[in-house]
């Protein structure tokens, strides 16, 4: 759900601010190929995955984090403490690093920052359990950090209602996506390196700058925020002071964005269907950030289910799925 690996932190010049590509003309949105095999059973967790909503590449560009929910669906963590959902596996699918029992409540959000750092975002369950905090941590698990305050809601800048994500910029700038439904927040929240409150926008709607569930961030190499709007079927893009540079439809209902070092947009659709996105099925979409067209498609026919997305150096997809628990890998034809 992330911006590239290692990002590189690029002068901020009238350029990079520069109108997002528009939105290509129409196309069957699932009249794509796909050059992907599942390698299932590529993880070797020794248990059964949980819910996965929150995945990322380790800076070296061959390993991978998740943040899983403790062998259940949803709120696994809050009932079983003696699980780890933080995990780590190599370019082989060996699990390298687990930690975090009885440390969590509700996964659901992942990035691993240029320093990497860990960073964790817990929002609220279907079943109501509540969480709404953001923590920072070493890579072997030491507490850093921790932003709002766990089982608690609220709209004040140092309080969340249903986080969903977290990215940390090039400079060190923080920005949280908080909300997940209409009943919560809607809102993207940005902090300096330090966790000062420098600005916010954002609210429920459909309109620019508004959101219905923001699930997920990226950042391209130019800084330009990639925010998945889910309730509301596209991707938009600001730059970091909030200002709407513009909106993408075309890879479907996101519940999960990443970009690439050499800026390719891979976006999780896990709930397109005729009913609620008509003429977008669900699976993974990616493209090109220069012009936004989409150019391959992964179907997937587990509705409600394929919500992370992250990219290793050499192409190979990782993808997180939810209410029908799984992680599983992607590799080239």
């Amino acid at each position: 759900m992330r911006a590239g690996f290692l990002i590189p932190l690029l002068a901020m010049t009238a350029a990079a601010w520069a109108q997002a590509p528009a939105m290509p003309p129409p196309h069957d949105p699932n009249d794509y190929p796909n050059p992907y095999h599942v390698e299932e059973g590529w993880a070797k967790l020794g248990r059964t995955f949980g819910g996965i909503s929150a995945v990322d590449m380790d800076p070296d560009g061959k390993s991978v984090w998740v943040f899983e929910r403790c062998a259940k669906a949803d709120d696994g963590c809050a009932h079983d403490k003696t699980l780890n959902p933080v995990l780590k596996f190599d370019a082989s699918g060996k699990l390298v690093k687990s930690w975090g029992a009885g440390a969590f409540l509700y996964p659901h959000g992942i990035f691993v920052a240029r320093d990497r750092h860990i960073w964790t975002v817990e929002g609220v369950s279907q079943s109501g359990v509540v969480a709404n905090v953001v923590h920072e941590f070493t890579q072997d698990g030491k507490l850093l950090r921790t932003m709002g305050k766990s089982g608690t809601t609220g709209y004040a800048t140092d309080r969340f209602d249903g986080a969903s994500d977290v990215l940390v910029a090039p400079d060190g700038s923080i920005f949280v996506a908080d909300g997940h439904s209409d009943k919560t927040n809607n809102r993207i929240l940005k902090y300096d390196p330090k966790g000062n409150f420098l600005l916010s926008w954002g609210k429920l709607g459909s309109g620019p700058g508004e959101f219905s569930a923001p699930h997920g961030l990226a950042m391209d190499r130019e800084g330009r925020l990639y925010v998945a709007d889910r309730n509301n079927n596209r991707i938009q893009i600001f730059d970091q002071q909030g200002k709407f540079l513009g909106e993408w439809r075309q890879f479907g209902r996101p519940s999960g964005v990443f970009i690439t070092r050499d800026d390719m947009i891979y976006v999780a659709d896990s709930l397109s269907s005729e009913k609620n996105n008509p003429g977008f099925k669900n699976g993974i979409r990616w493209g090109h950030i220069g012009d936004g067209k989409v150019i391959g498609f992964i179907p997937w026919g587990e509705y409600n289910a394929i919500e992370a997305v992250a990219v290793d150096k050499d192409g190979n997809i990782f993808a997180g799925f939810t209410n029908v628990p799984n992680f599983r890998k992607f590799a080239k034809n």
